[in-house]
């Protein structure tokens, strides 16, 4: 059996109004633009998960919902509170009595980007992929049984939203 980890950077956020807490901030312009389509990209992969566990904070919510129209199946979602500014041990740590096949991750920097460059075997040859900017996503495979015995994965995908 294998597993795919499906890891998504929110997208660009908007710093216009410094009253507004971090977990309070909105997406930009810019961000509302590229979730959906890197959602369809996504989509077109073959990539859409079956359970994504999301931040509760207002730009990864937002992000999720941007990308969720473009997927012709509803994964399972679950806002967490517990991924808002996690590190990678964590964000690993949600996994943990997953039973689905393919899950999303939809979480911030740098915790995301630093568990995308520590599950991947090899860092795909993309020059964004250490720096992991805003929607970026990686898929990982897995030959694992469950999510409790995965180790590093192989980079199945990996794409930011100036490539398109």
């Amino acid at each position: 059996m294998s597993l795919e980890l499906v890891l998504i950077r929110h997208a660009k956020s908007d710093w216009g109004d410094s009253g507004l807490r971090d977990h309070a901030r909105p997406l930009a312009a810019r961000g509302r633009h590229d979730a959906p389509r890197m959602g369809a990209w996504l989509a077109a992969g073959g990539h859409v998960p079956e359970l994504v566990l999301c931040s509760d904070a207002v730009r990864t919510r937002e992000t999720l919902a941007l990308m969720q129209p473009e997927w012709a199946e509803t994964p399972e979602i679950r806002h967490e509170a517990t991924l808002y500014a996690a590190p990678p041990r964590q964000l690993l740590a949600a996994l943990k009595g997953v039973r689905t096949q393919r899950v999303a991750l939809v979480a911030h920097n740098p915790g995301i980007g630093r568990l995308a460059a520590d599950l991947a075997a090899e860092a795909p040859a993309h020059p964004r992929f250490h720096d992991y900017p805003t929607c970026a996503v990686t898929v990982l495979q897995f030959d694992a049984q469950d999510w409790a015995a995965i180790g590093k994965g192989r980079v199945a995908a990996f794409a930011i939203p100036a490539d398109f």
